[in-house]
């Protein structure tokens, strides 16, 4: 096949529209609900909740917004109210994921916590639950562990979930990128004391912003539904008593989610075919695909790539450049994201592992062994000590994974991506 530059940008993840959003915010601007509250809102909170399996469920701003509220309920809960100013984890820590996006752990911060970052396990590229066990070994005072289902993949939550019963921690599932994904027939989201989905321009489905609460508990999605609202009072003025915030999504908004939702199915079925067809263009070169447990079914947000160790030209890292040197039969993540770019196509680093972050390097960072601290490009620390979200971040990539890709462009991806390794 002979490598031409696209002609259009192929995206790494774009919002699909189907036309449907069009009526419903047409709908927003006719019946004049143009702000926080209105139909859209309402319908979106009852059929993301019915879709998902929870009983209630809180349209916000976005995902972070969502991650804030459900950390700030959970301190308060753990913690008691906090003094004016204070944040509600107010110097406690937090277990969160080590390769992630960084709104999954930014809200520990909000609320004055400190988070320690678990290392990642290679079955899934989430949390490793070994890991979760040694640092409650090592902070066994610890009651707030907070879990992310990477690239729309499930964690291994049955265990995680044991092990924070035993040790008597709450669980916030960060299921901002699995929208619609299962583990054991159980839709993600609904695994956590409190959960958060995100609707941002590249989800699985998008309202271009926006994010939502999901509970089972009136009670905490009323005190969202407060907050989120400046936490004003039933009062015939504004009353305030406590800290609020303006994080409510716009009937607008909400609109463009509504004409989506019915679409949601068949977004992961081409997500999946997409992860399917790089599986099997890739199956005689040295690398792997983004894995997942037989006991979940992933949206398949993102597809990415792994390279063989032995498959890796000399590259480094620093903080804002990379640079590596070309070597026969190898290549390395740098190598194929800048060829894809020659070409048009839009891919992206694996999300640099939170305890490699400068604002949080000088955090706890426990590996199943106990150890921690890495340097910026070693995988291997100590004794045998191995560092896998290093090591993913090292040989991992996001390939192109927009569903209006057509298979004869993911077929040109899929060469271009090959031709790196000649």
């Amino acid at each position: 096949m002979k490598l031409e530059k696209f002609q259009h940008k192929i995206w790494l993840s774009s919002p699909t529209m189907h036309g449907e959003e069009l009526d419903y915010v047409k709908l927003a601007y006719e019946t004049n609900w143009m702000s926080t509250v209105g139909e859209n809102i309402n319908e979106i909170e009852r059929e993301i909740a019915e879709l998902v399996g929870c009983k209630y469920a809180v349209a916000l701003s976005c995902g972070t917004a969502a991650l804030h509220l459900a950390t700030k309920l959970a301190g308060e809960k753990l913690y008691g109210m906090p003094k004016p100013n204070e944040g509600t984890l107010r110097g406690h820590k937090v277990f969160c994921d080590d390769m992630t996006f960084d709104a999954s752990v930014n809200p520990v911060a909000y609320e004055d916590g400190e988070a320690v970052f678990i290392d990642t396990e290679y079955d899934t590229w989430n949390m490793d639950p070994q890991a979760l066990e040694k640092a409650f070994e090592i902070y066994p005072d610890v009651k707030l562990v907070v879990v992310a289902h990477l690239y729309g993949t499930p964690a291994k939550i049955d265990e995680i979930k044991e092990i924070c019963g035993r040790h008597g921690a709450l669980i916030i599932e960060d299921a901002a990128e699995s929208l619609g994904a299962t583990y054991k027939g159980k839709e993600t989201g609904t695994f956590g004391d409190y959960n958060a989905i995100s609707f941002n321009g590249n989800k699985i489905i998008t309202g271009s912003s926006g994010g939502m609460f999901l509970t089972d508990s009136k009670a905490d999605a009323e005190k969202v539904r407060k907050w989120s609202t400046q936490s004003r009072e039933n009062a015939p003025w504004y009353q305030h008593e406590e800290i609020g915030y303006n994080y409510r999504m716009s009937n607008v908004i909400a609109g463009v989610v509504r004409g989506q939702i019915p679409h949601l199915a068949e977004h992961i079925a081409q997500k999946k075919a997409i992860y399917e067809r790089y599986k099997e263009g890739f199956k005689d070169l040295p690398v792997t695909m983004n894995p997942y447990s037989p006991d979940s079914e992933p949206n398949f947000w993102l597809s990415c790539m792994l390279i063989d160790r032995e498959a890796m030209c000399n590259h480094v890292r620093g903080d804002n450049e990379a640079a590596y040197v070309k070597e026969p039969g190898k290549t390395c993540p740098t190598e194929i994201l800048e060829t894809l770019a020659k070409y048009n196509a839009e891919g992206r680093p694996i999300w640099k592992p939170m305890h490699m972050q400068p604002i949080y390097r000088m955090n706890a960072f426990i590996t199943r062994d106990g150890n921690g601290r890495a340097n910026s490009n070693a995988y291997i620390q100590g004794a045998g000590t191995i560092d896998v979200g290093a090591d993913i971040f090292d040989r991992g990539l996001c390939l192109p994974s927009d569903n209006k890709m057509t298979a004869e462009e993911q077929d040109m991806v899929i060469e271009i991506a090959r031709s790196c390794f000649a």
